[in-house]
């Protein structure tokens, strides 16, 4: 695919309309708050290939699916986020002819998304017969205040005859999912009204037959336009506010629409979300448009300056840092810890938009070092939350404790294939780390010793369960599972899995001795059960093979035919498209890091000889087929002081949806895997770790970068760390006086 995007720090700009790359452009375009977020769909009906999709948080759907219906246990839908009412529809009729880029001759083009004040302009100049226009297009949506999205049409007559101009700004019920089933539409309009210049839909999702809820939404918007108000024909579940009029040569038209949106997430009924709906429109119509972006722009303001990465000597890997941290802040900036975030974020429907274990393994530590603390607390009482529900799954797969999903909305597991629905259980694991992982980094230990230690103790419950005892080797194993390289199913003792459920059990032993009495009574774990979870983390079974010196993925992986990536004809690359799924599970090929992954969970755990054994195995088996695969392979080069290798997986993971590396982003962006840019700078580069409470640095600068520069928190202390061809400064920007480690030397900051 030709690169139709330039190369610059703060922006992901294109000067080229390029139909075939539309849903592309409209997945690097995508704009979100974190509550709400769409696609760079344009706001005029488009005739050609397009994705319109504007997604809420929270708001999903139990599609039907038909796949293992007869698996006892088996998730009987899958959940799934859905195309909302399309709320940002604005029609433009140049003397009486919609326009349609499709078919219009137009000059000029730029679609420019504004990283740093997270808006969205579209700018090109249309000819129709004698008339000649040049239209503007901005929207933001606000980080300000949740439900407000805020969009601005301007029309110039750039010809030499006047022209007469309509917009038809809409709401539009007329919209269905891509990614369903059946081809349903999943939403009932209760009702809609209007006037001249505001409107409103209210709908609901359809009734299902799983007793999942059903959600309504209200939409409403107010319109305010230099033109005259004009009468527009609505279609059925539509409404339409019209302004028109003619424009002499060099003469403006603009159109200004504010959107208010809003759920039953937040209101109990109707008739309160109605009122709720009224009263935040009447407070936004009454506030200009700039000075709804100022607050817009202030809030984006103050997080970059927490989070911004600033690299000198190479504008690409500048460029996809800010991208990454743009795309993941606009899906999720912690303001309610019922919602999570989607492998697509906001940015299509592939994943169904549901939460995946990603986000305690990838995204809280970034999260930790970028935003304040209560931003990570949040995603772990998400999980908390959902506990009733872990509690659901393990019981339906007949174990005790708690099987926390792999994908879910509400804590139960809706997804629909059963090699990752039931046997990559990892997860479990990957939950207890992330509470871990909050703890030791921010010193809290409030939640681990309160709602964590029910996690924690509800998760080892299953773990005790699901191993099974070994008699002939006098160890504990755990059958039947997926690892993290999905690219190996039903496999027998993935070390990966059986790490993490030792270390857990472990873990939760002594937690267990740090609460409260109250706390130990709720909890009820007797001496009974403690004895026979220390026998399973003192006899857990871990595959190894001295010979090699590397812990082997699984049982039989090295009866497989090894043989390095490199040995695969490029014509057959990417396997996931060239191969059949049997071939794959045959093959010795990794999807993405697996004993890896758990090397880098726990990299100050293994020796340097642990890990290069192991590495320089693996990594040549890895095919990186997965976008969570090059940032752990980053980081491990880089601890490894192999540069080169921890540059390209650095590249790869920075720019894998600027540059399309998959051929898959016009399906949507990585979301959970653009976490990776920052852990391969902060910890791989930099060498950032948490020992001993005790923060330490171990920094080199790649030979293709003259410096670069972060921010991080880190117990209430906000740090700054430069490091260029001469030395590494780190000063403290805010916060209590503190040491630190640089390449194994103290350093007082004050």
């Amino acid at each position: 695919m030709k690169q139709t995007f330039a190369v610059e720090p703060w922006h992901v700009v294109t000067h080229q309309f390029a139909p075939e790359d539309k849903r592309l452009q409209e997945s690097m375009t995508s704009l979100g708050n974190g509550n709400m977020g769409l696609r760079g769909f344009f706001e005029e009906d488009y005739s050609g290939d397009t994705l319109p999709g504007i997604y809420i948080g929270g708001v999903w759907y139990p599609d039907k699916t038909r796949v293992g219906w007869w698996k006892n246990g088996y998730p009987a839908y899958f959940g799934k986020v859905i195309n909302a009412v399309n709320f940002i529809k604005v029609n433009v009729l140049i003397n009486g002819e919609k326009l349609d880029l499709v078919t219009d001759t137009i000059s000029d083009f730029d679609l420019d998304l504004d990283m740093q004040r997270s808006t969205l302009t579209r700018s090109f100049v249309v000819t129709k017969g004698d008339a000649k226009v040049a239209l503007t297009f901005e929207r933001f949506v606000s980080a300000a205040q949740k439900e407000l999205v805020v969009l601005r049409v301007n029309a110039k007559n750039v010809g030499h005859t006047a022209t007469n101009i309509t917009f038809a700004s809409a709401l539009d019920a007329n919209v269905q999912n891509e990614d369903a089933n059946y081809d349903e539409r999943f939403w009932d309009v209760l009702a809609t009204t209007g006037d001249t210049t505001t409107g409103e839909i209210i709908s609901r999702t359809k009734p299902n037959d799983f007793g999942t809820p059903q959600f309504t939404v209200g939409m409403t918007m107010s319109n305010t336009a230099t033109l005259p108000a004009a009468s527009i024909d609505a279609a059925e579940n539509e409404v339409v506010n019209g302004f028109a009029g003619q424009l002499e040569p060099g003469q403006n038209g603009t159109l200004e629409k504010r959107v208010i949106v809003v759920s039953s997430r937040d209101y109990d009924d109707q008739v309160a979300l109605t009122a709720g709906m009224h009263r935040l429109r009447d407070q936004v119509s009454q506030t200009s448009f700039d000075d709804l972006l100022q607050a817009h722009v202030a809030v984006w303001a103050q997080r970059w300056s927490k989070s911004d990465v600033t690299i000198e000597g190479d504008v690409a890997a500048q460029q996809g840092i800010r991208f990454n941290l743009f795309q993941l802040f606009s899906t999720y900036y912690g303001e309610d810890s019922r919602l999570n975030i989607g492998p697509k974020g906001f940015t299509g429907e592939k994943y169904g938009g549901a939460t995946y274990w990603d986000t305690e393994a990838f995204a809280i530590p970034v999260y930790l070092g970028v935003t304040d603390a209560t931003v990570s607390r949040n995603l772990l009482m998400y999980r908390y939350q959902q506990l009733d529900g872990a509690f659901h799954n393990a019981k339906m797969q007949g174990l005790a404790g708690a099987l926390y999903p792999m994908v879910t909305f509400d804590g139960i597991e809706s997804h629909n294939e059963w090699e990752i629905t039931f046997e990559e259980i990892h997860r479990n694991g990957d939950i207890a780390f992330a509470i871990y992982n909050y703890t030791r980094y921010t010193g809290d230990t409030s939640y681990v010793e309160h709602e964590g230690s029910e996690v924690l103790t509800a998760i080892s419950r299953f773990w005790a369960d699901r191993v099974h005892f070994s008699k002939r080797n006098q160890q504990y194993m755990i059958h039947g599972v997926t690892g993290p390289d999905e690219y190996e199913n039903n496999v027998d003792n993935n070390w990966y899995t059986n790490y993490l459920a030792q270390w857990t059990l472990r873990y939760t032993l002594a937690i267990l001795e740090q609460v409260d009495a109250d706390q130990a009574a709720k909890l009820n774990v007797g001496s009974d059960e403690k004895v026979h979870w220390q026998d399973i983390v003192d006899r857990m079974y871990l595959p190894h093979d001295d010979e090699l010196g590397i812990f082997v993925q699984h049982d039989g992986f090295l009866d497989k035919d090894i043989e390095p990536v490199s040995a695969i004809p490029a014509d057959q690359l990417p396997i996931n498209q060239h191969w059949s799924w049997d071939k794959i599970l045959r093959s010795p090929y990794i999807k993405q890091g697996d004993v890896l992954q758990g090397i880098w969970d726990f990299i100050e755990d293994f020796t340097p000889e642990q890990k290069k054994a192991n590495f320089d195995f693996y990594e040549p088996l890895t095919v990186h087929e997965s976008s969570l695969s090059a940032a752990i392979h980053s980081i491990l080069a880089a601890d490894l002081h192999e540069e080169d290798k921890a540059v390209e997986m650095y590249e790869r993971t920075s720019r894998l949806d600027l540059d399309n590396y998959n051929n898959d982003t016009a399906d949507g962006l990585h979301i959970t895997s653009m976490t990776g840019s920052w852990l391969a700078i902060v910890q791989g580069f930099a060498g950032m770790r948490v020992q001993h409470d005790q923060l330490s640095f171990a920094p080199f600068l790649p030979k293709k970068w003259t410096s670069y520069t972060f921010r991080q928190l880190f117990r209430g202390r906000l740090i700054e760390v430069h490091v260029d061809q001469n030395d590494t400064r780190v000063k403290l920007i805010t916060g209590d006086p503190l040491t630190i480690m640089v390449h194994d030397r103290p350093v007082e900051l004050a």
